[in-house]
């Protein structure tokens, strides 16, 4: 099997290559292709996964290459995290929103917008040439918005794409490592869209875990549940995607980016500044995959901290603890390769996906893409029944689905006038004038990415 990522030269390319090889016997995996269009990023990332695969005894060859013909060809499968622009265009995302006085998050709101502006575009190139250099391949987008550009893909008619994120199966990870359970034998059940969704169920054997959980103050303590109000949460009833803090907590989301010293993208950028400069000094592969996991470790204490492990987990460590917890820290590279590996071997299994509705959400178009629990066999993914949602979540639901089809409209046509209607449609964002004058900031901002837009 070969296996390619798009992005390779990234920073979490060495974490996603050590994932694969951690499975590399199961999936019968020979090649690792790491593919990014700027060499001097390889020649800096690519010198750490090598010395990663050496380590695991050097069964699978690694290729680092800035050649899509290359790295794509005959791939089985192809992960996809572009980031166009880098995080310089990132920060000025969430700069122009926060100026207007609305989220700038990278995914959600006008933030998210702006970066499908760029994304989008590049990701339907790559989607070409994988249908044309491997069309039997599985693609897995992580390219955020995941969702939204997910759908775009999907729209395209590129009917072997999925979309992943690491957020989406929190509920079952936290319910595992909370318990010490294996979180393979759980049982979760996921709708909403890409950092809009909830978990209603977590069971073990057809007895529901999560529920008496939810009312726990010490699992929320030590989840993102820990972000909302107890009354919240016991209103809902739900395990709540921690992004859903910018819907239910808008006013203080906002408070609290515009007083930091810095946006999550300035800080990014510092830090993988910092990153790419040591490892342009050091002397040994050996000494760079040294600075290599100190930057992770760097990185994970500065993100948001309902993000990060529990101090205490507190029915105490065990082996399946320890294993949810990897599950966890694989991040995205873990839901991938969970998926092939079921593709690969027909080993059923259950996980969350961003994948067309097809009717497993009432109330959501077929060809809507959703966050919904998912079974996978050797014969494909086919996402589950999911009983009627809330009325509250399925109106969220709808009214960001709305913004996202409208969005990819405005996108595929370069449309001034559907961009403007597509953040009115947004429940972060709503009033024409709002609507008008970021659309107008993005499309100025973006000009070398985008090109020039018609009304």
């Amino acid at each position: 099997m070969k296996l390619t990522l798009i992005g390779g030269g990234g920073v979490r390319g060495p974490l996603f290559v050590a994932s694969c090889l951690a499975r590399a016997e199961r999936l019968g995996l020979d090649e690792i292709s790491l593919l990014d269009n700027r060499q001097d990023r390889l020649d800096l990332i690519a010198p750490i996964a090598q010395e990663i695969v050496r380590r695991s005894g050097g069964r699978v060859s690694l290729v680092a290459t800035t050649d899509p013909e290359v790295a794509i060809r005959d791939a089985s499968h192809v992960v996809t995290t572009i980031r166009v622009g880098g995080d310089e265009a990132r920060i000025g995302d969430e700069r122009v929103a926060l100026a207007r006085g609305v989220l700038g998050q990278e995914t959600t709101g006008p933030g998210g917008f702006a970066m499908a502006m760029r994304t989008i575009p590049v990701a339907l190139r790559y989607a070409e040439q994988i249908a044309r250099l491997a069309p039997a391949a599985w693609t897995y987008n992580f390219s955020n918005p995941a969702g939204l550009v997910t759908q775009a893909l999907r729209d395209a008619g590129h009917e072997r794409v999925i979309g992943i994120c690491d957020g989406a199966n929190a509920a079952q990870m936290r319910v595992a490592e909370f318990l010490g359970l294996d979180p393979d034998d759980l049982r979760a059940e996921v709708f909403g869209l890409n950092h809009l969704s909830w978990s209603r169920s977590v069971t073990r054997d057809g007895v529901e875990l999560l529920k008496p959980l939810l009312a726990d103050p010490e699992f929320r303590a030590a989840t993102s549940l820990g972000l909302f109000d107890a009354e919240l949460v016991e209103t809902k009833g739900l395990w709540m995607n921690e992004y859903l803090f910018s819907y239910y907590y808008a006013e203080a989301a906002i408070q609290a980016i515009a007083r930091a010293p810095e946006t999550r993208g300035e800080e990014v950028c510092r830090l993988n500044a910092e990153l790419l400069g040591r490892l342009a000094l050091v002397e040994s592969q050996q000494d760079a995959v040294d600075e290599y996991y100190a930057y992770q470790r760097r990185r994970i204490s500065t993100y948001m901290p309902f993000e990060r492990p529990a101090a205490d987990v507190p029915h105490g460590p065990t082996e399946e603890t320890a294993r949810a917890r990897s599950r966890i820290d694989e991040g995205y590279a873990g839901v991938a390769l969970t998926a092939i590996e079921a593709l690969a071997t027909g080993r059923p299994t259950r996980t969350a996906l961003n994948v067309p509705n097809a009717g497993a959400i009432d109330g959501m178009g077929e060809t809507d893409v959703v966050e919904v629990s998912c079974s996978i066999t050797a014969a494909g993914i086919e996402p589950a029944k999911i009983d009627p949602l809330p009325g509250p979540e399925l109106a969220l639901m709808i009214a960001v689905k709305t913004y996202e089809r409208l969005s990819v409209q405005a996108i595929a046509s370069k449309s001034r006038r559907l961009a403007v209607e597509a953040l009115m449609s947004h429940p972060l964002v709503l009033t024409y004038p709002l609507a008008r004058d970021l659309v107008d900031d993005y499309i100025s901002a973006n000009r070398d990415f985008v090109g020039r837009w018609g009304d």
